[in-house]
């Protein structure tokens, strides 16, 4: 009886061991009847978005005297915006930022004895964010009739936007699937095999670096606010089924 059941339990252990090994030979033409192709879809692109800023500050041993004097050089700067063609809607000023400062005192020794103020230090900022990209570029690069005027300006580089990104991403992304469309027929073609339905497909980073520079890309994306004229680069791999 011991020997019976032991035969039967070495039979069933053959089946099962061939059945494993069936399916792992299934499993493993399965997943070599398969092509996997990586395509990319790349679009030039000239923003249509700018931001501009800049900072302008007063300094006065009286609080009350720096203010007028911020307020005096804020209206000249936005008159001169205006008188630029930039709309007010476009021109935004930030809060009053006020510093006390002070000037370190020192003995013979060098030690340090005692902090003498000096007076207050305001700053305010100034942005533009406008769609005349062209026009305010002009501008920021016109900064110093300002400062010759007496004001103590001080601009940030013009960073660039682009409004319509969803759209565009739309078209990089077909465009890269037609791409890898076609190199896994070309590749099925030479094998002598077709392109059979589509198993898998996943997105790759999407990248927009200046045009024509050696800006590196990353794992996690890049995206360029710098440059007006700009590249963006999305890739999409796909895996079919051969026939």
């Amino acid at each position: 009886m011991k020997t019976h059941l032991n035969s039967i339990i070495i039979a069933i252990a053959i089946v099962v061991t061939a059945a494993t090994f069936s399916n792992a030979f299934r499993n493993r033409n399965k997943a070599a009847n398969s092509i996997s192709v990586t395509g990319l879809g790349s679009k030039d692109f000239i923003s249509d978005l700018i931001v501009w800023s800049g900072s302008f500050i007063k300094k006065s041993e009286n609080l009350k005297d720096a203010y007028a004097a911020l307020d005096k050089d804020r209206e000249n700067i936005k008159n001169y915006l205006l008188s630029k063609g930039i709309k007010a809607d476009n021109i935004v000023f930030s809060a009053i930022d006020i510093d006390k400062e002070f000037d370190d005192v020192y003995d013979n020794s060098g030690n340090k004895t005692k902090s003498v103020f000096t007076g207050y230090r305001l700053r305010q900022s100034v942005q533009i964010e406008s769609g005349e990209v062209d026009k305010v570029e002009n501008i920021s690069r016109q900064v110093s009739e300002l400062i010759n005027s007496g004001i103590e300006f001080y601009s940030d580089k013009p960073q660039y936007y682009y409004t319509k990104l969803a759209e565009l991403k739309i078209e990089m992304i077909a465009e890269a699937t037609k791409d890898a469309n076609t190199r896994a027929m070309k590749i099925a073609e030479n094998a002598g095999s077709n392109v059979g339905r589509l198993k898998n497909a996943d997105m790759g980073v999407f990248q927009i670096v200046a045009q024509n520079s050696s800006e590196g890309y990353s794992w996690g994306g890049s995206f360029n606010t710098s440059s007006k004229r700009k590249t963006a680069t999305i890739t999409v791999k796909l895996e079919y089924e051969t026939e």
